[in-house]
């Protein structure tokens, strides 16, 4: 291809990978239902986008060390202290237990419905085992289940993508071997690739650890700093031994989630961003290889292994998996009914089904397409499906809003039951054991010590708030908090203002959303509160005491709205306003 024409294609495809995502926000639809299709409708009407074309024989390692990032951000989200208990029990045999009858019936489904030889069935056997976070991770927040499923099929999803990558180079070798290799050679070659793989991602454990406990490397360095890492740790796994590098990216991704004595700035976001990119390249390109004339003869079999897989294959593994455990029906039903196939389904039939056609296996050349139908088929059905299932499972998070309260001061604390007496479930958080105690004897949740460490350490999310609001009398710590926290709540984060007079380093100068009014500072609510005001609960339709400062509407479905600087909310019939009266307590100071 001329240079020109390698820039056209390239251009095309971050093109089309970036309009289609914007174009499956807006329709409110996962990624991947407009991703495929537009990559298959490119590849069959411009020659351009053919990534084998662009990039040749370096497509596929380019696959694999974007897959890593991928993998690399998912081990990001994934904290060892949450997987405990019937969770704990759940994720491991969904992996063991469920990877084994997956591959074992679809390898059966495969060459009964598809026609394929043994060697080419077992091959999209092991392929169709993944699932992944790229796809479950949308859909879950689309849908919202209850924390303890949403946390099940995310850990199942970031686990399996990996174990599933190795699976597939197992079956592949040992497809290979077949033609004249021993099948023991090709076996303890699979546990030296494991081997490599985990050794592979403590070394980039411990790399990532000297640079950011020796260098102390700041956010920019540090983020950058990490992305190389990866990229480069995968990169060596895959010259010792092809498809390691996925594992050694989610040990590592694990490791700077987890381990206490690695401090990595927050800089989730930028990876976050990145994998959205790496997701829509790689699916527009690889779409981009499959040929209508290829799925010519394997569309309609490749859609009846989709739907054994869905409505046979995925209950029977999430039966096993969850025979014996606390899950109610509810729950057990819903992990039955999620297991879309996405990148590495994608990437790794794209990888074994060209170098298989190469050799002469029999059927190779339909595991792509097949693949494909499946992919698309299987996030398409999900996606669509997938709230109506939860809904009708009695499975979806409360659509109330759950704040979380940063701090203990007698007038927090007071605002905290009203807003729990206007039908909300809060929780709080404060770093004086005074004021903790303060909280627990007004019966309110109190939040673990440990919670906005662990948030701050960009590794994890605030599980289950909907928003946070910072209301302590240290103006500097509520605005740096609030920045750092910002993206680890479904809605967004909250401080109070400055007062004109503060001293702060930081406050006075960074912007963000401003709770109240401009004078509702924390010296202005606590002086009133002193003075004998009260933080009331109320009807809408009620007439307001004299003098009183609203602080935020309660809707009818459990939304919170607050007052901002410059916004106030306007209420509405079976709204409960939370207002700051004069008075309200009989003049009984309390400080």
């Amino acid at each position: 291809m001329t240079t020109d024409q390698v820039l056209i294609g390239v251009g095309l495809i971050l093109l089309l990978a970036v309009g289609s995502q914007i174009l499956a926000g807006r329709l409110r639809v996962p990624a991947l239902i407009v991703l495929l299709p537009v990559g298959f409708a490119a590849g069959a009407l411009i020659d351009d986008v053919n990534p084998e074309q662009l990039l040749g024989a370096a497509f596929s390692p380019l696959v694999s060390l974007a897959v890593a990032v991928i993998l690399y951000d998912s081990g990001l989200g994934l904290d060892l202290a949450l997987l405990k208990g019937h969770t704990r029990r759940v994720v491991v045999r969904l992996i063991w237990i469920g990877v084994l009858i997956t591959w074992l019936l679809g390898t059966l489904l495969a060459a009964a419905l598809l026609g394929m030889p043994q060697r080419a069935a077992v091959m999209i056997g092991a392929i169709l085992v993944v699932s992944g976070p790229t796809v479950v991770g949308p859909l879950l927040s689309f849908v919202r289940p209850k924390d303890r499923l949403q946390r099940i099929l995310i850990w199942e999803g970031s686990l399996i993508d990996p174990v599933g990558g190795i699976l597939g180079a197992l079956v592949f070798h040992a497809v290979v071997a077949s033609t004249g290799h021993h099948f023991g050679t090709v076996v303890g070659g699979f546990l030296a690739s494991v081997g490599v793989g985990a050794a592979g991602g403590v070394v980039g454990a411990a790399l990532l650890w000297a640079l950011f406990r020796v260098l102390r490397l700041g956010e920019v360095l540090g983020t950058t700093a990490q992305l190389a890492a990866v990229i480069g740790v995968a990169a060596f796994c895959d010259v010792l031994r092809g498809d390691t590098g996925l594992i050694a990216a989610v040990v590592m991704g694990l490791a700077v989630a987890n381990l206490p004595g690695i401090d990595v700035p927050a800089r989730r976001p930028f990876f976050e961003t990145l994998a959205s990119l790496i997701l829509g390249l790689l699916f527009i390109s690889i779409s981009a290889t499959v040929t209508p004339h290829s799925l010519r003869h394997v569309w309609l079999p490749a859609l009846g292994l989709a739907v054994l897989l869905v409505l046979v294959v995925r209950p029977l593994v999430a039966a096993v998996s969850t025979l014996g455990t606390d899950l109610t029906r509810g729950e057990r039903g819903f992990i039955g009914w999620m297991a879309p196939r996405g990148i590495v389904a994608a990437a790794t039939a794209s990888t074994f089904s060209a170098a298989l056609v190469a050799k002469g296996i029999g059927g190779a050349s339909e595991i792509l397409p097949a693949t494909f139908v499946v992919i698309v088929t299987t996030v398409t059905l999900y996606g669509l499906t997938a709230s109506l299932a939860a809904r009708r499972l009695g499975v979806v998070r409360p659509s109330r809003s759950r704040p979380l309260l940063v701090g203990g001061d007698p007038w927090v604390v007071d605002l905290g039951v009203a807003l729990r007496s206007a039908g909300l479930e809060v929780l709080m958080w404060s770093g004086e054991e005074e004021q903790r105690e303060r909280i627990r004897q007004a019966g309110i949740e109190l939040a673990p010590g440990e919670l906005l460490a662990a948030a701050t350490g960009g590794a994890a999310e605030l599980e289950g708030i909907t928003a946070v609001y910072f209301l302590t009398a240290e103006d500097d710590f509520n605005a740096l908090a609030a920045v750092i926290l910002r993206g680890t709540v479904e809605e967004t984060v909250h401080r109070l203002n400055a007062p004109p007079e503060s001293h702060g380093v930081v406050a006075p100068f960074i912007g963000g959303e401003i709770l109240f009014g401009a004078d509702l500072t924390w010296p202005a609510l606590a002086r009133k509160y002193a003075d004998g005001a009260a933080v009331l609960a109320q009807p809408a339709g009620d007439s307001l005491p004299p003098d009183c400062d609203l602080l935020f509407l309660v809707r009818p479905d459990g939304r919170l709205d607050p007052v901002m600087e410059g916004s106030t909310p306007l209420p509405g019939p079976g709204d409960t306003v939370v207002l700051l009266a004069p008075g309200g307590r009989g003049g009984r100071p309390e400080v």
